[in-house]
């Protein structure tokens, strides 16, 4: 039987995972299509319009607006997009992207539906892949519009292929909740079912690697597919070792990482250190690396990564930004005078990681030589489309990938302003192979993506 990228190999009783090897698939009748993947990001609390949308680095800057009062200035605030399809344009936050302009596609004019009755972030990330309407959830007896996320949904439909249907990530590394679950998590099972994220990086490399000594297993593996000349090829060629090599240089690597922070921790000047001490950038790439070998290996085809948790008042340490630990919350409610500059730091931090996971992405080969990135869709956006004002509309959302050569990248889409953001997650679900022409209160489909 050929060995395909979804052969699991078995060791010490335990099922493991490599890379695709086309020189030991005998019997396969040419390259083997890769899967598609999608990967949504979340960013917390907003963005700083006037760095990232083109067209407003002279508006007037947010004051704050709290209590339940999404959507009060809408009428008053909005930027009214004349809708179309221009060439991108690389404002401040958007700068990270210089080297991936032809990778990327930014999308303006996006607006989620808001219940009242939930805190305005709590919505913001729980109800972020949902989309449902206040209508549709008071028809099926929902207290908030939390329903099945978009990431499970596609999972039920692709996920089959895979060890986990879907993978959830999130970098938000405080132990104990400051906020309920609402505040901190994008996938959902269904209406107060969380589909629990993996926060701690160990405990991350455990889940997908199944072992300390995954490393070890990995080798034995390898010995018996060199040793097998009866039923394999008995030797990798060339390419394919450089794959096994590169394969185990990220391995060794993510096991490096994982002890250097856990060893900062350890040394840190404070009485009870937390994950939440860990340098930012350092973490999210970590997680990043992992979630993009588990990609790889055809671990999981579908990974949402929340990049940090909504609202949640508590320092964080945004290496090379500032000297010391920083709260983006309220850093969000302060954008007066300087105050927005300070706080586009940490969205144009958030950018660089996003660059980063691009990047790492279209390193990776598959079999038929394509990378990683050809075959994914990867969103990058946030619940709310500023902290200060806690605005539903006016969604920052940015899609990279190619999906197979069905996007068109490399783009500025400015869709007519009230386009609910359902039909962009509708357009993704039908890009990742869905036949379905509704996703909870969609309209459509946002046609300009497609090549």
């Amino acid at each position: 039987m050929p060995i395909t990228r979804r052969a699991f190999l078995r060791a010490h009783g335990a099922a493991m995972a490599l890379p695709f090897l086309p020189s030991v698939a005998l019997g396969a009748a040419g390259p083997v299509k890769p899967d598609k993947k999608l990967v949504m990001m979340y960013v917390p609390n907003g963005m700083v319009r006037r760095a990232f949308f083109p067209g407003e680095e002279n508006e007037e800057l947010p004051g704050f607006i709290g209590g339940f009062n999404a959507d009060k200035i809408k009428d008053k605030k909005r930027i009214v997009n004349k809708p179309g399809v221009y060439p991108i344009q690389l404002t401040p936050t958007l700068r990270p992207l210089a080297k991936l302009t032809n990778d990327v596609t930014l999308v303006t004019g996006l607006d989620r539906t808001y219940k009242n009755g939930q805190d305005v972030h709590a919505q913001g990330a729980s109800c972020y892949l949902t989309s449902v309407s206040p209508e549709q959830a008071a028809d099926k007896g929902m207290r908030y519009p939390n329903g099945r996320s978009l990431d499970q949904v596609i999972g039920d439909k692709v996920g089959h292929k895979t060890i986990f249907k879907t993978l959830e990530i999130s970098c938000n590394g405080f132990k104990a909740p400051k906020e309920d679950i609402y505040f901190d998590n994008i996938s959902w099972y269904g209406p107060g079912r969380i589909a629990p994220s993996i926060k701690n990086p160990r405990k991350l490399y455990q889940r997908l690697f199944m072992a300390d000594s995954y490393r070890q297993h990995v080798g034995d593996v390898t010995d018996l597919i060199l040793a097998d000349a009866k039923d394999l090829s008995g030797k990798l060629d060339a390419h394919d070792r450089r794959t096994m090599d590169e394969f185990m240089h990220m391995v060794r690597a993510v096991e490096v990482r994982i002890d250097k922070l856990e060893q900062r921790l350890k040394g840190a000047s404070i009485k009870e250190p937390t994950d939440a001490d860990l340098p930012r950038g350092e973490y999210i790439q970590l997680m990043g690396d992992m979630m993009i070998l588990a990609l790889q290996m055809g671990i999981t085809n579908i990974c949402t990564f929340m990049v940090g948790p909504e609202r949640w008042d508590a320092p964080l340490m945004y290496e090379g930004v500032f000297p010391k630990p920083v709260q983006h919350h309220n850093m969000t409610h302060n954008q007066k005078g300087d105050g927005w500059k300070e706080l586009q730091k940490i969205d144009a931090f958030h950018m660089r990681q996003y660059a980063y996971i691009l990047s790492r992405m279209k390193q990776v080969k598959e079999a038929d030589g394509s990378s990683l990135l050809d075959n994914a869709v990867v969103t990058y956006g946030a619940g709310l489309g500023d902290g200060a004002t806690h605005q539903y509309f006016d969604l920052p959302l940015i899609v990279s990938g190619r999906a197979q050569g069905a996007i068109k990248q490399g783009r500025f889409v400015q869709c007519k302003s009230g386009t609910l953001n359902s039909n962009m997650w509708l357009t993704v679900a039908k890009l990742m192979g869905l036949e379905t022409e509704q996703y909870a209160d969609s309209t459509g489909l946002i046609s300009e993506l497609w090549a």
